[in-house]
C-alpha cells in the first residue's frame, strides 16, 4: 500500500515537472529572409537631401531575439543644388551596399513573461555591422557655373565617381511578430533606424581639400525603413515561452 503511494506520487510529480519544462520552452525557426524600402538622407561634405532605398535580408536566429544576417542595399543618396549651395555643388549617388550583421532584441535580455508591456515591446532591438559600398556617381557638378556668385567657372572639383569603400552600419528598431496558425512565429512587420559610417570620401563623390572646404568628419547616410519578413527553416527549442 505504502509502495504504491509513493509510486503515484512519484508519477505526478513527474508529470508535474514535465509540464512545467514544456510550457517553459518553445520553438522557433532558424532562419529567416525579408525586404522593404523607404527613405535616406546622407550627411556629407555638401547638405544632403531625401533619397530613397531598398533593401533585402538573410537572417540566421541563434535564438529568436539574436540574430546574425546578411543585408543587401540599393539606392540614391544625393544632396547639393547648384543654385542654392554656397560653392554650386551637387551630386547623385546611385549606390550598392552589402554587410554582415549582428542583432539583439530586448527579449533575450529581460524577463517580458511577467510584463505585458516587457512582452509587447521585445522585439526593440541595437545592431552593428561591417560591409562594403560601391559608389557611383551618376550626377555631379565639377565645375562652378558661369553664372555663379564667386570664382565663376572654378573647377575641377576633385573626387571619385566611382569607388568601393568599407561601410560600418548601426541600427536601432523594432520587430513585431505575428504568429501562423500552428502558434508559431512565423511573420516580422520590421521598422528600422540605420546610420552608415563610410570611410572615404566618395558618397558624395567630392573630395575637396579641407583648408577650403568643410572635409573633416566621415561621410554617412541614414536610412529609415518599413519591411517585411518571414521565418522558415529547421525548428529548434527556446528556454521561454514565446
Amino acid at each position: 500500500m505504502i509502495f504504491n503511494l509513493l509510486k503515484a506520487a512519484y508519477i505526478t510529480l513527474l508529470l508535474v515537472f514535465i509540464g512545467s519544462f514544456s510550457f517553459a520552452q518553445s520553438n522557433y525557426f532558424k532562419m529567416s529572409y525579408g525586404f522593404g524600402g523607404g527613405i535616406n538622407k546622407s550627411y556629407a561634405d555638401v547638405k544632403g537631401s531625401l533619397g530613397h532605398t531598398i533593401y533585402g535580408v538573410f537572417d540566421f536566429h541563434i535564438t529568436p531575439f539574436v540574430t546574425l544576417g546578411l543585408e543587401g542595399q540599393y539606392g540614391i543618396v544625393q544632396g547639393g543644388d547648384i543654385e542654392t549651395d554656397p560653392h554650386n555643388r551637387q551630386f547623385v549617388n546611385q549606390y550598392k551596399a552589402l554587410s554582415a550583421n549582428v542583432k539583439l532584441m530586448l527579449g533575450e535580455v529581460v524577463d517580458y513573461d511577467k510584463s505585458e508591456f516587457l512582452y509587447n515591446i521585445r522585439g526593440l532591438y541595437a545592431g552593428l555591422g561591417v560591409g562594403i559600398i560601391n559608389n557611383n556617381i551618376t550626377d555631379i557638378v565639377r565645375y562652378k557655373p558661369s553664372w555663379a556668385a564667386s570664382n565663376p567657372g572654378y573647377g575641377p572639383f576633385p573626387g571619385q565617381d566611382k569607388s568601393l569603400e568599407l561601410l560600418i552600419p548601426l541600427n536601432f528598431g523594432f520587430n513585431y511578430y505575428i504568429n501562423d496558425g500552428y502558434g508559431y512565429m512565423r511573420y516580422v512587420i520590421n521598422i528600422n533606424a540605420q546610420s552608415n559610417f563610410t570611410f572615404g570620401e566618395g558618397l558624395d563623390g567630392y573630395n575637396d581639400p579641407s583648408s577650403k572646404f568643410r572635409n573633416n568628419s566621415p561621410d554617412v547616410y541614414s536610412t529609415f525603413t518599413i519591411g517585411f519578413r518571414y521565418m522558415f527553416g529547421n525548428i529548434k527549442f527556446y528556454r521561454r515561452t514565446l
